[in-house]
C-alpha cells in the first residue's frame, strides 16, 4: 500500500511539475512572439492615448524579434502611416520601450510645414489623427523649411501630443530592429476600452 502511495505521489508531483513548464514556455511564446501589455509612461500621445493607459501590443505583425539573437522573424507587412508603434527607446533611454505615431519610412522625405506634416511634398491627413494635430518644429530634425531624408531601415516617428512628445524631431530615426510592435488595444482604464488602430 505505501509502495502505491508513493507512486500516486510522485506521478502527481511530476504531472504538476509538467503543467508549471508547459504553463511557463507558452506563456514565453505569447509575450515574445504574438502580443504583450504595455503602460503608457508619458503624455506624448495625448489625447490618443493618456499616461497610465494599458495598451495590448502586437508583435507578429511586423515580425517578432528572436530573443538572445537579435534576429526578427518576417511578419505580415511593414508600419504604415497612422500606425501606433511601440519600439525600444534610444540612448540615453534604453531599455525603455517608447509608444509614437508612424510617419515615414526608408526613402521618404519628412518636413513639418506651418503646423502641418509633409510626407513625399504632400500633406499628410490621412487617418484622421493627422489632421487633429498640429506639429510643431522642434529638434534638429524638425526644423523648418529643412526636409529629412529617413535613411534605410530606420523609420521617422512623432507623438500626438506634438507641443510636448521627445520623439524624431529631437533624436532622429527609429532603426527598425528597434521595433516591438503594433499597438491595436487599449484596454485599461476599462471605460476607455476600445481598439486603436485607425485612432
Amino acid at each position: 500500500m505505501e509502495n502505491i502511495g508513493n507512486k500516486a505521489k510522485k506521478h502527481w508531483f511530476r504531472e504538476f511539475i509538467e503543467i508549471i513548464v508547459v504553463a511557463f514556455l507558452l506563456a514565453f511564446v505569447i509575450k515574445v512572439f504574438i502580443f504583450e501589455f504595455y503602460k503608457i509612461p508619458s503624455g506624448s500621445m495625448k489625447p490618443t492615448l493618456q499616461e497610465g493607459d494599458r495598451v495590448v501590443v502586437v508583435k507578429f505583425i511586423y515580425g517578432a524579434r528572436m530573443p538572445f539573437i537579435n534576429v526578427r522573424i518576417p511578419g505580415f507587412r511593414e508600419p504604415k502611416a497612422g500606425d501606433i508603434v511601440v519600439f525600444k527607446a534610444p540612448p540615453p533611454n534604453d531599455p525603455v520601450a517608447f509608444i509614437k505615431r508612424f510617419i515615414a519610412g526608408p526613402g521618404d522625405t519628412v518636413e513639418i510645414k506651418d503646423g502641418k506634416l509633409i510626407v513625399n511634398g504632400k500633406e499628410v491627413n490621412d487617418p484622421p489623427a493627422f489632421r487633429r494635430v498640429t506639429y510643431y518644429n522642434r529638434g534638429d530634425y524638425g526644423i523648418e523649411g529643412k526636409p529629412i531624408t529617413v535613411p534605410n531601415d530606420s523609420y521617422f516617428v512623432l507623438g500626438d501630443n506634438s507641443a510636448n512628445s521627445k520623439d524624431s524631431r529631437y533624436w532622429g530615426f527609429v532603426p527598425k530592429n528597434s521595433l516591438i510592435g503594433k499597438a491595436v488595444l487599449l484596454i485599461w482604464p476599462l471605460n476607455r476600452m476600445q481598439t486603436i488602430t485607425d485612432k
